[in-house]
């Protein structure tokens, strides 16, 4: 699949940008593998991938507790789409292939 490997993602927030390492691997129309910030790495889960549409979910504990809902596309070697951080809105998130 186009989004198989390891990506770096910069999210652009009101606290200024985050950026966070990404890996992932599909099988059929799943998308699974771990994301990474600050030391610290943690399962995707309820991720999904539909040709050039990918979707994922997070949860953080760092800067506080959320969940974060990615949605994008792969364009070759670069990803862009938002991510929704529930009550606090959505932010645009970017991607490249590490």
């Amino acid at each position: 699949m186009a989004v198989d490997g390891n990506w770096n993602i910069t999210l652009s927030t009101p606290m200024g940008e985050r950026k966070t390492t990404l890996t992932v691997k599909t099988s059929g129309g799943a998308l699974n593998g771990t994301q990474g910030a600050d030391g610290n790495s943690t399962e995707i889960f309820e991720g999904t991938a539909n040709g050039d549409d990918v979707a994922w979910k997070v949860s953080i504990t760092n800067p506080m507790p959320l969940t974060l809902a990615f949605s994008g596309k792969v364009s070759g070697d670069t990803m862009s789409g938002e991510a929704s951080i529930g009550p606090m809105g959505s932010f645009p998130f970017t991607g490249s292939r590490a």
